[in-house]
């Protein structure tokens, strides 16, 4: 397979996972809206900060607030993370691979861009926003799930599988992130810290963060007690069972990357992310610890993604690739 239709096989694979996951985190704050009591205040800035995209939101607003996040994040095209600019790059992946991919996973891909584009003047809405990411995170599953029962499962595809696993496995730790005790800046209890004000709230945090990765049915097998913290954070980031758990994405990127030639790189990268998982005791870091250790563990998959881009792809990489 040629260096560069690897590439963008493998942007692809990103930007479509990218697409559904910030579908997801949206999801968790609509949710969060209809289950805290009225006059909870939710930091709509705290999704800019886990998107990694301070710089790129101030240069537009002024405010941090639901209005102006929810268009950065959905449909604004100066920002290449946003949903709109990533299903735009996902298209143009697709459409200069359309000799390696099924004719019918552009098809899809086609209609849920101009699907989306045509559907985000009514997303300033609540209701109408939260039926529109639903929507997404539908048509991006009846795309993962065609590709993987019309694709044949060579190079291409690994390819592919690797990076919607690194890519949901960097979201799965910035969801997780969203529970943390700076999710709600205030809840109008007057005198109370931000931990005290948030306690009472925390089981409902963390359920909304286990539904917008589909993962409560799964974590309640898992788990028989009640949601709490501690359990929601183990569950996501060490079950190897559960496909968006981090350690189990990490695993599925391991053992595409061994079907690959000269991946000795990259499987160190890959080990020493699986060590860091692994040796992680989640209970400390909740006590202290937790944000500092997610930068740590998304450095990791920074440190993975430009071993596998130095090993197999070109040496020029696009603006909006470079952004990523």
């Amino acid at each position: 397979m040629l260096s560069r239709v690897a590439e963008r096989i493998y942007w692809l694979g990103r930007y479509l996972e990218r697409t559904e996951n910030t579908a997801r985190l949206l999801t968790v704050y609509s949710n969060l809206l209809l289950d805290l009591p009225r006059g909870a205040k939710v930091g709509w800035h705290t999704l800019v900060e886990i998107t990694g995209s301070q710089d790129e939101f101030s240069k537009t607003y002024q405010n941090t607030d639901e209005r102006s996040v929810n268009r950065f994040l959905l449909s604004d095209q100066n920002n290449y993370s946003s949903i709109i600019s990533s299903l735009g790059l996902a298209r143009e992946n697709a459409r200069t691979t359309r000799e390696i991919i099924p004719t019918e996973a552009w098809e899809q891909i086609n209609k849920l861009y101009l699907f989306t584009k045509e559907s985000m003047g009514k997303a300033t809405a609540r209701g109408p926003r939260h039926q529109l990411l639903q929507d997404i995170i539908a048509h991006c599953q009846q795309i993962a799930g065609l590709l993987a029962g019309a694709m044949s499962h060579n190079s291409g595809y690994n390819f592919l599988r690797i990076a919607r696993s690194l890519e949901r496995a960097d979201m799965t730790t910035r969801i997780v992130d969203v529970g943390s005790i700076t999710l709600l800046p205030s809840l109008t209890q007057t005198g109370a810290t931000a931990e005290q004000s948030t306690r009472p709230f925390a089981n409902m945090i963390w359920m909304s963060v286990l539904h917008s990765l589909s993962a409560y049915q799964m974590y309640r097998q898992h788990v028989l007690d009640r949601v709490n913290g501690e359990d929601v954070v183990t569950f996501l980031l060490q079950d190897s069972q559960f496909p968006r758990a981090v350690r189990h994405c990490l695993g599925k990127l391991e053992a595409c990357l061994k079907f690959l030639p000269n991946n000795e790189a990259a499987l160190r990268q890959v080990s020493e992310a699986v060590a860091l998982v692994d040796d992680a005791n989640i209970a400390e870091l909740l006590d202290s610890g937790l944000l500092e250790y997610i930068d740590e563990l998304q450095v990791e998959f920074a440190n993975i993604h430009a071993s596998i881009t130095e090993t197999w792809f070109l040496p020029v990489v696009s603006e909006q690739q470079q952004s990523a």
